[in-house]
């Protein structure tokens, strides 16, 4: 364990001003609260928070971070209180020492919803205050670091959740040291296999050619000599990860694989970037379409360095990366630069981005209600490259790489990309999915009355414009179904010679627990509520006396006189399902459910499209479903399965054994009954049975209509 006057000398060899005695109040104070704890390795636990501040010092981190890291888990583990921490070491300390300590108790690798709910407060955490994941990044780095003493199962738990949340959230920080050190530490417990086969291979590599890095770091140094440019010149072999991540993506092997080396010119002047970068492309030829500019145009979290690629010696790919001084500290420190402390005081680098403003980017759209579109935000947040656009007026949009002419509609304003019918690039007419490269100018083309369409979200690659477009979507969708609601419910109204008027839809919308009438013809529309339910909760003597009132011969409204129906195999639909009818040349018309996926092929052939819908009123139990049972493989469950669907009041017409094992049998059951309403019943009642394992609704998309 690293001594306190060796810890103290670590922080006053950048701030000389720092406060050494509250750090040794600091140290004191965590090592007699965590006195008698131990670590799984069997070390003193008070260990792991000094290795923690040790990790923030190469940071230049401030005092108030490096005694946060010191107290990070006393409010947590022992019987240090936040007041007692606030008393002893101030409110700006006390608040940290409190924000790391709500982030341990986060599980971010838990179930989506409580995922989403998690990660939420994770980035409210951040937008307080960037020093509190400065040290949680630090804690879980000597957390893996050290994970060998952990449980095997934990291990994996632990490099999971680093590998998925840590890691990118580090190089989405600027970070990418610890980002790589994370993901190597992550992937030698997740797959070490691999990760050995990727040494082994440097260590035969270089027992071949010889010191390659040692080589051609002298070549460049030789070229700057030449040119007479002041610059330090650092080379190194890539991490394994990622090294066997760039196998996995380009699906190449370890001997075709080029670019596993990496190069840094560190100059003295931006104009020196640019003269190393002639010297480097007039020495070795540069490989096409492997230059990055970042200076010019830099990445949201300060990042700024030329990045080319080079066939050097012996024909090898390198990678070389070229920036200042400043641009360096930046791209080592990333956002934690804000932070950075030179000589006693904070360094005035004027690369370092604002925390607040980077964090506020980071999180902008998302939708609050959404857990799933909240977690694929995060995701295309944290681990997107970047790409430069510019407007017809010359002014930079910044992108994620792969982003389309509708992202960067949606970056300008939402109304904007939800009026998109065109774009040009570079002044040529190209499609919406058109990849956007740096450098490229776009002009968007506005109509009025054009409307986002489903198909924009799989063209569209970031949150923003996704959530924009969904709640264009949901808005339009709820508009489609209370207008055809509105039509339900005024036939079948009708048919029970009652008028559908505003107050006695807004009276079955309270009585049904709704919000109102509205939210009532919407859910009509989209068919989670039936028109029986709402006629039976206004006027429940008139349904039941209805008796089955629909005749089976003629179920659906909209067919002419002469036309004969059928209904679809491949998804066999049921009154109370959102249906079309489709036209067959000599069939009459085959009906499918509205998301029936055999209607997609159909899509440019609209003469052919039916606009149906069912009668309202009872149904008679003559519409066959599919379901697909898992039942235990005892004596007499089969038995009481079929009697189950019995007392539903539904007939059973084919029953097929699929799989047989000597514990469950699956099977699929044909059952003839009334509606969506009726089968519904049905499958919660089985559903409700201890020996059905599972119980689902068979379509078969892969059968004829």
């Amino acid at each position: 364990m690293i001594d306190v006057e060796d810890l103290i000398a670590l922080v006053h060899n950048y701030n000389p001003r720092t406060n050494a005695d509250l750090i040794r109040k600091a140290y004191a104070y965590g090592m007699r609260v965590h006195e008698g704890q131990f670590r799984h390795s069997g070390e003193p636990y008070f260990s792991h928070p000094v290795a923690v501040a040790a990790i923030l010092t190469e940071q230049r981190l401030d005092d108030a971070t490096i005694i946060t890291a010191l107290l990070h888990d006393t409010i947590e583990d022992t019987k240090a209180t936040y007041s007692e921490v606030t008393a002893l070491f101030g409110e700006e300390v006390g608040e940290l020492v409190d924000g790391v300590t709500k982030l341990t108790n986060l599980q971010l690798s838990s179930t989506q919803s409580k995922q989403a709910e998690n990660f939420r407060k994770l980035f409210m955490a951040m937008s307080k205050d960037l020093r509190v994941i400065l040290v949680k990044l630090a804690d879980r780095l000597h957390n893996m670091r050290t994970i060998k003493s952990m449980r095997h199962e934990k291990q994996a738990q632990k490099a999971r959740e680093t590998m998925e949340i840590y890691a990118p959230l580090a190089g989405r920080m600027g970070m990418q040291w610890m980002r790589e050190e994370l993901e190597d530490l992550a992937f030698r417990v997740l797959n070490p296999e691999a990760r050995n086969s990727i040494i082994r291979r440097f260590i035969t590599l270089q027992r071949e050619a010889g010191d390659v890095v040692y080589k051609i770091t002298a070549d460049i140094r030789t070229e700057l000599d030449k040119a007479e440019i002041d610059a330090d010149v650092y080379g190194r072999a890539k991490k394994p990860y990622s090294v066997w991540r760039k196998m996995q993506e380009k699906e190449l092997s370890f001997s075709r694989l080029s670019d596993i080396y990496g190069f840094r010119i560190i100059t003295r002047s931006e104009a020196d970037c640019y003269r190393a970068l002639g010297v480097i492309h007039q020495r070795w030829r540069a490989v096409p379409g492997r230059f990055k500019d970042h200076i010019s145009q830099p990445k949201t979290n300060g990042y700024r360095s030329i990045h080319t690629t080079v066939s050097g010696r012996d024909g090898k790919r390198v990678e070389v990366q070229i920036r200042t001084r400043q641009m360096h500290e930046v791209a080592e420190a990333g956002v934690a630069a804000h932070w950075s402390y030179r000589e006693g005081v904070r360094a005035n680098n004027p690369f370092a981005v604002d925390p607040a403003r980077w964090v506020a980017r980071l999180t902008e759209n998302i939708d609050e209600d959404d857990h799933d579109e909240f977690m694929e935000n995060v995701r295309l947040e944290m681990y997107t490259d970047q790409v430069f656009c510019f407007t017809p007026k010359g002014d930079v949009v910044q992108l994620p790489r792969g982003a389309t002419p509708l992202d960067y509609a949606y970056s300008i304003h939402t109304r904007i990309g939800n009026s998109t019918v065109s774009a040009k690039v570079d002044g040529i007419r190209v499609p919406l999915w058109t990849r956007l490269k740096n450098g490229q100018s776009v002009d968007i083309i506005t109509a009025e009355g054009q409307r986002p369409q489903a198909s924009w979200i799989e063209i569209v690659t970031t949150g923003r414009a996704k959530a924009a477009i969904r709640r264009s979507l949901r808005e339009e969708d709820r508009g489609r179904f209370v207008k055809l609601g509105r039509e339900l419910a005024r036939g079948a109204f009708d048919h029970v010679g009652r008028k559908a008027t505003d107050k006695a839809l807004r009276t079955a919308a309270r009585m049904l627990g709704l919000a109102d009438e509205i939210d009532l013809l919407a859910r009509l529309g989209s068919a989670e509520l039936t028109v029986r339910r709402v006629l039976e909760t206004l006027y429940p003597e008139l349904t039941q006396a209805s008796g089955d009132v629909v005749d089976s011969r003629r179920p659906l409204v909209g067919l002419g006189d002469d036309q004969s129906f059928r209904r679809a195999e491949c998804c066999l639909p049921v009154p109370g399902e959102r249906i079309v009818g489709i036209t067959y040349r000599g069939q009459g018309v085959v009906v499918h459910a509205i998301d029936c996926p055999a209607l997609e092929e159909l899509e440019d052939q609209p003469e052919r499209w039916v606009d149906l819908n069912w009668h309202a009123g009872r149904h008679a139990p003559v519409n066959t479903v599919k379901l697909d049972v898992t039942i235990s493989n005892d004596a007499g469950v089969l038995g009481r399965i079929c009697t189950l669907i019995g007392e539903q009041k539904a007939n059973i017409s084919d029953l097929q054994f699929v799989d047989r094992k000597p514990d469950f049998y699956r099977l699929l059951i044909d059952v003839d009954l009334r509606d969506l309403e009726h089968l519904h019943m049905i499958m919660t009642a089985l559903e409700a049975e201890t020996d059905v394992a599972e119980v689902s609704r068979h379509r078969d998309a892969r059968r004829k209509p």
